[in-house]
């Protein structure tokens, strides 16, 4: 599957990549390196793999990362529960039980990296917010990441039969090592263009209005622009043209105070609720521009010559 056989293949997934995303994505596959994309929040990282998964009809690994995962979380771990009953019931038994025996492979319980290593098919390991996790988690990643491997001190190291292709996902929480940079192709993910975005929204939603998609997508554009804390993402801007669609309207109505009680879906904190005010939303409706939260009217041109007020 060339780079365009693949972004055909995420579109019908319901993912719509640009040139640079699906080229990135089809060299880490070919290459087979993991692959890196920053971004914000809400620009479709995460789904980004649930698509290539699809795409490539592959089954779809994900590791969540989160300050204080450890190897027993994200690899393996052993079913002590299962170890112990197997110690009491040899107990009573003629034949010894060796501390061997304690240690195969039944008695191991597989967490995400361990199941994408010794798949029996090839999967998409989606590591997701890996600036998240601890630095010292990150450099236990470093063996999965160059060799597609995982070393168990009481097994041995136990290698990819079929190396999953890799997908990290960073929203720049924290800096991450060189040595993990390294070992990844990269790609910075923007929010979407206006005329992209369109494209996402209607794939999504087919029976919303059209004039209601372009006027609401151009909305969220505008949104963004603002000084907001949490700028809406792609699902922001679905969930909210979801909503209005819901409630009948085939374009962005004319009144302000009409779209107040869906302003819910795309701003989700108290501080940029409480900027978007009537008369804001209808100067964003409008596409006029502000500065912070009020907009500066346009000032008359004086003629020369004539005195200030």
């Amino acid at each position: 599957m060339h780079d365009d056989g693949l972004r055909e293949a995420l579109q019908r997934a319901g993912y719509i990549a640009d040139e640079a995303l699906a080229t990135v994505l089809w060299l880490a596959a070919e290459l087979r390196r993991p692959l890196l994309v920053e971004g914000d929040a809400g620009v479709g990282k995460t789904a980004l793999a649930t698509a290539c998964a699809q795409a490539h009809g592959q089954r779809l690994v994900r590791l969540q990362c989160y300050e204080g995962l450890d190897l027993s979380q994200a690899a393996y771990e052993w079913n002590y529960g299962r170890q112990l009953l197997a110690i009491r019931l040899h107990e009573r038994a003629p034949d010894a039980l060796a501390e061997a025996d304690l240690f195969r492979r039944d008695y191991l319980l597989e967490r995400p990296l361990l199941q994408a290593i010794s798949g029996e098919a090839p999967v998409v390991l989606l590591i997701d917010e890996v600036d998240r996790a601890d630095e010292a988690f990150e450099a236990f990643l470093l063996e999965v990441l160059s060799d597609y491997q995982i070393t168990i001190p009481e097994l041995g190291t136990v290698r990819a039969t079929h190396p999953p292709q890799v997908i990290l996902t960073s929203n720049g929480t924290r800096e991450l090592s060189d040595a993990l940079r390294r070992r990844c192709l990269y790609h910075y993910l923007e929010f979407p263009t206006l005329a992209r975005e369109i494209a996402i929204v209607r794939a999504a939603l087919p029976e919303a209005e059209s004039a209601l998609v372009e006027q609401a997508v151009a909305f969220v554009q505008r949104l963004r622009r603002e000084d907001l804390e949490k700028k809406p993402g792609i699902a922001e801007t679905l969930d909210w043209i979801g909503a209005l669609h819901r409630f009948d309207f085939k374009a962005l109505p004319d009144a302000p105070q009409a779209l107040l009680p869906s302003l819910g879906c795309l701003v989700k904190t108290r501080q940029d609720r409480f900027q978007l005010g009537e008369d804001r939303v209808r100067q964003l409706v409008e596409g006029r521009r502000s500065v912070g939260v009020a907009e500066r009217a346009p000032q008359p041109v004086q003629a020369a010559g004539t005195p200030e007020n």
